[in-house]
């Protein structure tokens, strides 16, 4: 498997298991992400789990900056939180950059993930495949009826801030709107787990370049085209897995909103509805 890294996170990893190893609070160190899912190169991050013994993690938990420095020129970290994840500690390694997420956990954290990691290393290797086969492996894929609930209120927000004049807030919304919507959507098109915008150009999902279409320079017209854009593509994307209801009066009530219902855009707009 490590033949697989680049040298330096071939390094860093088997540094990594030397030092976990010696811990004695530390039973496991599994795998996930790029090791996983594939296309690991020199730009990847190395994501990892440590398995802790149930009655040391609140003290694992407590040193776990400290631990981190162990395993490396420690540059900068910080704790999950900002993801609904606040066992996660994110780590910045250098002077060779190093992105390193170490994910702290006790052996029945095991019994439900979002993608079966690889081990690393483990006291009993044996018992840690049993359980990794027998959890509840499942990615947090979204319905349909998720999209559209969402995605005219986000898109409404976005036109609002750019008519205001707010365009850095109304393009930051377009790229939100990618992350939590297009994104998803394309890799559901596709048949993969919905992953953001993560590997959209590997996967060649946005062939078409519709995605890009949503991708706003700082003018007022260019925002407003891209936010069609961005109508364009969830409506097309909609359709291959519609929700049970859609929300009423859209896409026409935010063309009117933004101004850009033109016999044109509102023609292809309802063609793509039928």
């Amino acid at each position: 498997m490590t033949s697989i890294l680049p040298l330096s996170h071939r390094s860093f990893l088997e540094k990594t298991l030397d030092i976990l190893s010696q811990d004695s609070r530390i039973h496991t160190l599994l795998a996930g992400g790029s090791l996983i899912h594939g296309g690991m190169d020199e730009f990847s991050d190395l994501d990892f789990v440590v398995v802790v013994e149930e009655d040391s993690y609140t003290d694992v938990l407590a040193s776990r900056t400290a631990i981190a420095r162990r395993i490396g020129p420690l540059l900068s970290a910080f704790t999950g939180e900002h993801v609904g994840e606040p066992r996660l500690l994110i780590c910045l390694y250098g002077p060779d950059l190093l992105h390193i997420d170490l994910k702290f956990v006790t052996m029945s954290d095991l019994d439900r993930r979002i993608e079966r990691p690889i081990v690393l290393w483990s006291r009993d290797k044996g018992t840690i495949e049993e359980r990794l086969d027998r959890a509840d492996i499942r990615w947090p894929n979204l319905d349909p009826d998720w999209f559209e609930a969402r995605a005219w209120i986000w898109l409404h927000y976005g036109a609002a801030r750019a008519l205001r004049g707010e365009l850095f807030e109304a393009i930051g919304m377009l790229a939100f709107f990618r992350e939590q919507v297009l994104g998803p959507m394309l890799h559901r098109r596709a048949g993969r787990p919905q992953r953001g915008v993560r590997r959209v150009e590997a996967f060649g999902l946005d062939q078409t370049r519709q995605l890009a279409a949503t991708i706003a320079r700082h003018d007022l017209e260019a925002v407003k085209a891209s936010l069609v854009a961005a109508i364009e593509l969830y409506l097309e994307l909609r359709a291959d897995d519609p929700p049970h209801s859609e929300v009423e009066g859209m896409p026409g009530a935010l063309l009117r909103f933004l101004g850009s219902e033109s016999e044109n855009s509102q023609g292809a707009l309802k063609s793509r509805t039928k």
